[in-house]
This record gives structure tokens, sequence and C-alpha cells, in this order.
């Protein structure tokens, strides 16, 4: 089997191509002056990337087109360029997805403008198709939403906020939201050891609750864990939907899983899983057991992961504490 690590890097997006299995060959595809936040990759292999809030930039979501070559997505006018943040245009989007009707979905955090939005773009017309503002009492200012999986026929989106730890489901058919808690979806209490430094967030230790989010194959299964977490959980999907408060004997442990930001599940239900301590990407496999997958010195800080068309592995790596 045949796997591309592509990934952005530091201030530059850079993708990386290796074979997976056997030879973990690192090829830098494009280097772009902008830091990545997250990259979703369609079937027809277009690449898409946000631009990460805290790089400071007038774009905030972009296509790929070529090694040195960007363009902003849908149109310049959604842009927002650092000027007051507007209810038509992005602010500090961060999670995307590409579904399999060519959809691309977008969690919008808000920062500035203090409303978190779902912008929902067809990559084919290049149109806003759905849209969706997040009332207050869900997503009160301060929140920070920023990881999504998407079960397009179904019509599911589920979201993780890292500031108020919770899981939010939302039917995108019917507009209804809610927000559920469950103390699985808090940090543990271990440190984020880089290059040996404890790495702090705002003058203490890291303790980032649920960030990384993925769902199975046939969308029956939503993964998820905390940043600063070693393990991997499953809940079925059918207990977020549902009308009822969370059971604890719903949680299942899947296995170990790396300090990690982001994660991404393939059709055979193994996980790749980004090792922020190691610098690499992970996989813990359908039979439960984790193991390195590649390291790179140049996975500095790899922030979320996308599967292509073919199996590849797109890598997102802005050298986040170094901002």
């Amino acid at each position: 089997m045949k796997i591309k690590h592509k990934f952005f890097y530091a201030l530059v997006f850079v993708v990386l191509s290796a074979q997976a299995q056997v030879t973990k060959q690192v090829e830098v595809v494009a280097e772009l002056a902008i830091r990545p936040g997250n990259v979703a990759v369609s079937k027809s292999n277009r690449i898409f990337m946000t631009v990460h809030p805290l790089g400071g930039e007038k774009v905030q979501l972009v296509e790929i087109l070529g090694k040195n070559r960007y363009r902003p997505f849908p149109t310049a006018a959604m842009q927002n360029k650092q000027e007051k943040a507007m209810p038509e245009s992005f602010d500090t989007p961060l999670g995307l997805r590409v579904d399999k009707n060519g959809v691309l979905w977008v969690i919008d955090m808000g920062l500035h403008l203090g409303k978190t939005r779902l912008w929902a773009i067809d990559i084919a017309t290049e149109k806003v198709v759905f849209k969706f503002d997040f009332p207050k009492e869900l997503a009160p200012k301060g929140s920070f939403i920023q990881d999504l999986a998407v079960d397009a026929s179904g019509g599911w989106v589920y979201l993780a906020d890292i500031a108020n730890p919770g899981i939010l489901v939302l039917n995108t058919k019917t507009k209804e939201l809610k927000r559920l808690q469950h103390p699985l979806f808090n940090a543990e209490d271990v440190d984020l050891i880089i290059d040996g430094k404890q790495i702090q967030f705002g003058g203490k230790p890291a303790r980032v609750a649920i960030n990384p989010i993925t769902l199975s194959d046939d969308k029956k299964t939503l993964f998820f864990g905390a940043m600063n977490g070693t393990k991997l959980y499953s809940v079925a999907t059918k207990h977020l939907q549902a009308k009822q408060q969370l059971k604890s004997a719903y949680f299942h442990v899947v296995g170990k899983k790396p300090l990690s930001d982001g994660i991404a599940t393939d059709a055979q239900g193994n996980h790749y899983i980004t090792n922020l301590e190691a610098g690499g990407i992970d996989v813990l496999q359908q039979n439960g057991r984790l193991k390195p997958l590649v390291r790179d010195k140049r996975f500095d800080w790899p922030d979320n992961v996308a599967i292509g068309p073919d199996g590849s592995l797109f890598v997102a790596v802005n050298q986040l504490i170094k901002c």
C-alpha cells in the first residue's frame, strides 16, 4: 500500500510524501509563506488549507495550486484581510473536511466576531451551500470549537470544543444543535514535552482537552481524545444523536495514543494520529496496536491529518509553539 505524507511546514506550506509500511521517504511538495492551520483533500485531489488564526494573515482559507502558489477560496471577498470582523466574511476558521459529495465544511471559531459559524462550500461551484451560526448559549464567546467530523449522508456534524470541553452535535437537516459534556472530554494531567521542554499555554503547563475527532467509514462510530491525553475513545454516533444523557457505558477505549493534535481514520479502521512529542505520525491499527509510522525533524507541531483519494496522508505542520 502506498501512502504519501503531505504536510505544511512552519511559516511555509510544505508537503511530504512517503511509502508507508516500507520506505518512509519524505518529499517536499509546496512551500508557502503563510502558517497552515488544517488541511483537507478532495476526491479529485484538490488541496484546501485554513491559515492558522495565530498567523495574522490576510487570508483565512486557500486552495493550494502548486509548490509556491495558492488562491483565496472560494473568493478573495470572503477573506477578512485583518479588518473588522464581518458576518459575510471568514473570521478565524481552523478545522475543515471535504465530504464525499465534494462539499468543503469549515468551522470558523469567530474569535474576533465573537460568534462560531459553520460554512459549507461546494468546491465545484465554489458557492456557499450551508451556513450555520451557533447560538451563544451553546457556543459562548471564548469557545474554541476547532475540529469537526462530518456525516454528509446522515446530515450530522460533530464538533470539539477545547475551551469548554464538550462535543457539539448539529443536525444539518433540522439545524438543531446540542452540547454534550462528559469527564472523558477533559484533558489528562500529563505534560506535553517537546525537545525536552514543557509546553505551556498562558504561562501554565498545557492541559488541552478534547481535540482530535474522527468518524468510522460507515459513520456509526465517533473516535476522540484529548490533546493532553494518552487514550483514544469511541462512542456510537446513535448515542450522540439521541435525546437521552450520555452514559459512561457508551464509551470504549480503542487503544493508546500519543499526545496529539490531529487524527484521520481510513476505511480499514486504522487511525493516523499526529505525535507532537516525537515529531511524526503514529498509526493505531485496527487490532489496537499503536506504532510509529513516520518520524522527521520537520514535523514540528503536526497539526492535523487528512487522507487523500489514493490513501495518501496530508499532514499540516505549523511550528505552533514558535509563533
